[in-house]
């Protein structure tokens, strides 16, 4: 085409627009640019300068019937073609409406186009787990509370707008985001959050408690597992015949003291020679002082009460998992937000590891206890910030919740319990869980390794689709996966109310008069 004027009507043309390509007079190609280029070809007449040619190179994606309705399928056009004319809003909108009513739901528009409702196919965007990446500032939080808002006020087309009340989302907060944008959430921060340590499994009880590189850390796995099964079974108030069933990773309450106190008789220890001598030290005796020492200072940490303290111990399985899965008393909650802004960061795995875990066996033995074949109460789960403790690292100390994480990543799907792993820096996260994502928001993204792993992720012959990902706006993201009609460049709407993650206006506060700050309240937040 040598004047693109002729194509575009003035209007710019870019990669990511719609093509209308006209084979015949009963139907047309539709097909999504990818690069163009302008070259310089010598004229046919000897006596003109050269001429400018422009040179779109497009994928074909689908046919447009006599009837309008778009079947996907790019081959069998005829060479050349008999026209060519940029997608109008309606053509376009059409590729997108193939999904039946009943399965769309909308989130995002299509970023050359805002007009253009871009719906993904609502089951298989939720039954498979999902990915939200891009750097610090592209929107990923605004992203993912868009996404949940739309998901427990969903409008249904052939019914009419209604709430879907049914719908269970937990998400797992670093920064004390999501409160804003949820208000009427059911918040868990580190006071009102019920974690019990008797929940914990053997690896996150070892994680705890045991420093793996002490020399006699083997020792103490053995004393601390002998001493929790006993108490476990001390405290069973069931029969004789129950009790002896009851293991080391029994969901069952024990004491953390009576746990202590048998491991200082063990450090104590003296056994009798039967000899004149009297006594002797036993093989553990004075080998425990770390041990003990690093027990007492977790149970007198305040800021483990909810993991520790005596709210932790008049509880019951029930009520943790009530918490977690938004029944409340009375004033059940479709979104749960778990705060983990005060929690230490040398217990964050685990306690993500322990809540991660629990909320996967709920869904198991719902499903196993269900009259039905499939999940009632299905669950999403998200995961900001997820690099930060599911990350590729093969520390030890990540080791239980990467366990959970991936173990929801691989069979969560036949239970009813999705994923959704939000981070900046998806090089960073276990591949196990990543290849387990069928879905991908991929906002801007400014790190070579995290660009290259998500153009790993999508056909090559829609490669160049990746090459706007260091120059996406904030809001703006490729599409990409099994719920989505096509890969596309969408723009997510605000999320109302938003989260409070926005950037701090620095000039906007420093130019304001001096303030005078009240350390008081902040000291006392600060040591509790």
């Amino acid at each position: 085409m040598n004047n693109i004027s002729e194509l575009t009507d003035g209007d710019p043309v870019e990669v990511g627009s719609y093509l209308k390509v006209y084979d015949n007079v009963e139907c047309s190609i539709i097909a999504i640019i990818e690069n163009y280029s302008i070259e310089l070809r010598p004229s046919k007449d000897e006596n003109s300068d050269s001429q400018k040619v422009y040179i779109i190179e497009a994928v074909p994606l689908g046919f447009i019937d006599r009837d309008g309705n778009f079947e996907r399928g790019g081959g069998g056009i005829a060479i050349p073609p008999k026209s060519v004319s940029i997608a109008v809003k309606g053509e376009v909108q059409k590729i997108y409406d193939t999904l039946s009513l009943g399965k769309r739901f909308h989130f995002a528009q299509l970023a050359q186009d805002p007009e253009v409702d871009v719906p993904v196919d609502g089951d298989r965007f939720f039954s498979r787990h999902i990915a939200v990446v891009g750097s610090t500032g592209s929107g990923k939080s605004h992203a993912m509370a868009k996404i949940i808002q739309t998901a427990t006020e969903i409008r249904d087309e052939t019914h009419g707008e209604y709430h879907l009340n049914n719908s269970h989302v937990v998400i797992f907060d670093l920064h004390s985001e999501y409160r804003t944008a949820f208000p009427h959430a059911n918040h868990l921060g580190v006071d009102s959050l019920v974690l019990p340590y008797w929940l914990l499994n053997s690896e996150e009880i070892q994680d705890l408690f045991i420093e793996s590189s002490e020399e006699h850390s083997h020792n103490q796995i053995a004393i601390l597992k002998k001493s929790i099964t006993e108490s476990r079974k001390r405290n069973f108030k069931g029969s004789d015949e129950q009790r002896q069933l009851i293991h080391y990773d029994s969901p069952l309450y024990f004491d953390i003291a009576e746990v202590l106190e048998a491991i200082k008789a063990k450090n104590e220890e003296r056994v009798d020679t039967g000899s004149s001598r009297g006594s002797k030290a036993g093989p553990l005796n004075g080998k425990l002082d770390n041990f003990i020492t690093r027990l007492e200072n977790r149970c007198g940490d305040r800021r483990l009460d909810f993991l520790l303290g005596e709210k932790t111990k008049d509880t019951d399985l029930e009520q943790v998992l009530r918490q977690f899965t938004g029944y409340v008393s009375d004033s059940y909650a479709n979104v749960t937000v778990i705060d983990l802004s005060g929690v230490p960061f040398e217990v964050l795995s685990l306690t993500v590891s322990l809540v991660s875990r629990l909320l996967f066996d709920y869904a198991y033995y719902f499903k196993k206890t269900s009259t039905l074949s499939k999940s009632e109460t299905p669950l999403l789960v998200v995961y900001e910030e997820a690099h930060k403790y599911v990350p590729k690292s093969g520390l030890s100390k990540y080791s239980s919740s990467r366990s959970a994480i991936e173990r929801i990543a691989k069979e969560g799907r036949k239970y009813g319990i999705t994923a959704a792993i939000v981070s900046q820096r998806p090089a960073e996260i276990s591949e196990t869980i990543f290849s387990q994502c069928s879905n991908f928001l991929a906002m801007r993204l400014t790190n070579p390794d995290d660009q290259n792993y998500v153009k790993r992720l999508i056909p090559d012959s829609l490669g160049p689709l990746t090459e706007s990902l260091p120059m996406l706006a904030s809001g703006e993201a490729l599409l990409i996966g099994d719920a989505a009609v096509m890969p596309s460049k969408v723009k997510l709407g605000n999320a109302h109310p938003a989260p409070s993650s926005s950037d701090v206006m620095y000039l906007e506060e420093w130019s304001r008069p001096w303030l005078n700050v009240h350390f008081a309240p902040i000291v006392h937040d600060w040591e509790k």
